[in-house]
């Protein structure tokens, strides 16, 4: 492939640069990274050196392209989410399958021949790709034909379809919208979907807004009042979490610097954890304090999802991320000897390390509640709700919530006998 980008300027038109800089989150990011309206706007780079699009640029090329030629009829973070799984939002990503010996190419990963039919058979002709395929790697032209092509999934067959039927049928065509080969796809969709609208703007501007979005600031100078990782996190696990692989990519792509990292916020503005920095932080506080005890990261972050729904401070009587309250905390420090964090008060569970620690801590006494090995039913029970209201006759509400919960990090196990989960 000998197609480059250097600069926005080299692969959008003058009207695309103009409708990119009258969006406030996208300007906002321009001119705190040292770009002037009017001259070439750099393209990123992730470590690898490869080119991508920040989250805020994605999420405007998606809303201006929806809003110019589809009436709004897409779903934005639809094409975002299908961006981050299809190629990381790389401008110049493409994957050859071996199978069928076809290449997709761009954010998208559009096939050449499927932008062709859109062209020729279904009159989606803002942009021609007959004999110029390279054209697809240009963002807003990617973009409109992967938009082209998820309004027809959306009515494939003259059916209006659902979400999931759409974004599997995308991924391996019609015939295996249902099939078992899509479904993992789906799911990670759901998860990254969320990860990506968390950090929205709150002030949208001339974009569209969607009520259940969850958003977090573009800028730190907009007169909003954010919480801060670092305000809730000590240097050593600020250290660990830079060091996590998925957090640094997740944390570099939204635009947050060391000493300085954003809470994701809801519309409400509380701040939450992402999925990804759930499990970071279980894995970190498992490998350090708990790896004799085998406990899986993943039912840490389901009981989180259930807990708190990863607000970082708790909701209702539940405090801080895993829910654990300050009288279970400190007979967890002064009597059972979990003391790698200090709890003087309430508010140290409001921090997410702290939250963890005791929540594992918890966890694995209840593994082994009155001398006995527990099942996984009863342990979630007991830990969501007491280990003297547990009721092993019923599965109950709350270990059905936990399976749910379990299903969004890729791991639901229904056995009833040994506590593999543990």
């Amino acid at each position: 492939m000998g197609i480059s980008f250097k600069y926005w300027d080299d692969c959008v038109d003058h009207l695309d640069m103009e409708a990119l800089w009258t969006i406030p989150d996208v300007s906002t990011e321009w001119t705190n990274a040292g770009e002037t309206r009017g001259q070439k706007v750099s393209l990123s780079r992730d470590p690898d050196g490869q080119k991508y699009l920040t989250q805020n640029e994605m999420r405007a090329v998606a809303e201006i392209a929806v809003r110019r030629y589809f009436s709004s009829e897409i779903d934005p973070d639809m094409i975002c989410a299908i961006a981050e799984l299809e190629s990381d939002r790389q401008i110049l990503f493409s994957r050859y399958n071996k199978k069928t010996k076809e290449t997709t190419l761009g954010i998208m990963q559009i096939l050449p021949k499927t932008a062709e039919w859109l062209n020729s058979e279904q009159g989606y002709l803002a942009y021609q790709v007959l004999g110029n395929e390279d054209v697809l790697y240009r963002p807003f032209v990617n973009v409109y034909f992967a938009a082209a092509y998820l309004k027809w999934l959306s009515h494939f067959e003259e059916k209006e379809r659902s979400e999931e039927f759409v974004v599997r049928a995308y991924r391996g065509g019609t015939k295996k919208a249902t099939h078992k080969s899509t479904l993992p796809y789906w799911k990670r969709y759901l998860s990254v979907k969320e990860t990506f609208t968390a950090r929205k703007a709150f002030d949208c501007g001339a974009l569209m807004s969607h009520p259940s979005v969850l958003v977090a600031p573009a800028a730190p100078d907009t007169g909003t009042t954010y919480t801060y990782w670092d305000s809730r996190a000590s240097p050593e696990d600020m250290e660990d979490m830079w060091n996590h692989p998925d957090v640094v990519k997740e944390w570099t792509k939204s635009g947050e610097k060391r000493g300085k990292v954003r809470f994701s916020h809801d519309a409400a503005k509380k701040p939450y954890l992402s999925r990804g920095e759930v499990r970071a932080v279980a894995e970190i506080i498992l490998l350090r304090h708990f790896a004799s005890r085998k406990v899986k990261p993943t039912i840490l972050c389901a009981l989180a999802e259930v807990a708190s729904m990863r607000f970082l401070d708790g909701v209702r009587e539940r405090i801080g991320l895993m829910g654990i309250d300050f009288p279970t905390a400190i007979w967890l420090h002064n009597e059972l000897g979990y003391k790698a964090y200090k709890v003087e008060s309430a508010d140290d569970l409001q921090k997410p390390f702290v939250s963890m620690y005791f929540g594992a801590a918890y966890l694995a006494w209840l593994s082994e509640y009155e001398g006995r090995e527990r099942t996984p039913q009863f342990v979630v029970q007991a830990y969501l709700g007491g280990p003297e209201n547990v009721n092993l006759q019923e599965t109950g509400a709350l270990w059905h919530k936990f399976e749910e919960a379990l299903s969004n990090y890729g791991d639901v196990k229904r056995e009833s006998g040994s506590c593999s989960i543990l």
